[in-house]
C-alpha cells in the first residue's frame, strides 16, 4: 500500500486515537470484532443486567458487518460495512465502557460524535462496494459469541493492513462535513 496511509495496530490506544485526523487513511493490523444491530442489542441487554460483554471492549474496534459465509479455501466470504447509524442509539455506553473505534459507512448522530470526543474514539469508514477485496486483509476469523445469530454473530477478525479512512476523529472532527465545504463556491 501507498506510504500516505497511517499504519496502527490493534488494541487502539489513547495516544493513537488522538493522532488521527479526519481524513487520514489508515491501514489497521491485529484484531477487530464483528457486531450489528442484533448483537448490539445483546450488548445493551448485558449492560442493563450487569453481566460481563462476550469479550474485553477496552481498546478494542468494532466492524459493523455480517460477513458472507467464506468460500472453501477462504477465510471470509465478503466483508462490507453495514450502514452505521442504526447502530448509533446503541453506541455511546459502549464507548463509555472503553470502545476506541468503530468502522462502517455513512453519518453518526451528534449524540455518538459527543460521546466520542467525551471517550476519546474514532470512527472510520471502509468504502462500501469493495467487500471483496476488504475480505483479503481479513487472515484469520474465530467465533467469539452469539452463535444463532448467524452470519450477525460476534467474530474476532485478525486483520493485516485492512483499509479504511477516518471520518470522524476525537475532536469531532467530521470528513462528510469538511469535505463537502472544501468545493462551495
Amino acid at each position: 500500500m501507498s506510504k500516505d496511509y497511517k499504519r496502527i495496530t490493534t488494541p487502539l490506544t489513547d495516544e493513537v486515537v488522538s493522532s488521527l485526523k479526519a481524513g487520514d487513511k489508515v491501514l489497521i493490523t491485529g484484531d477487530i470484532y464483528t457486531s450489528r444491530d442484533a448483537a448490539h442489542k445483546r450488548f445493551i441487554s448485558c449492560i442493563n443486567e450487569g453481566k460481563d460483554l462476550p469479550f474485553d471492549i477496552k481498546g478494542e474496534v468494532i466492524f459493523y458487518v455480517g460477513p458472507a459465509p467464506a468460500k472453501p479455501g477462504y477465510v471470509s466470504g465478503s466483508a462490507g460495512p453495514t450502514t452505521s447509524g442504526r447502530m448509533d442509539s446503541l453506541t455511546p455506553p459502549l464507548l463509555d465502557r472503553g470502545l476506541k473505534g468503530m468502522i462502517g459507512k455513512g453519518l453518526r448522530s451528534q449524540e455518538v460524535i459527543e460521546s466520542m470526543k467525551k471517550n476519546n474514539a474514532v470512527y472510520f469508514a471502509a468504502t462500501g462496494g469493495t467487500a471483496a477485496l476488504i475480505a483479503k486483509s481479513i487472515k484469520k476469523m474465530e467465533m467469539i459469541a452469539y452463535e444463532d445469530l448467524g452470519t450477525e454473530a460476534i467474530r474476532k477478525m485478525s486483520v493485516e493492513e485492512f483499509p479504511v479512512t477516518v471520518v470522524i476523529d476525537s475532536e469531532g472532527n467530521n470528513l462528510y462535513a469538511i469535505g463537502p465545504a472544501k468545493y462551495k463556491i
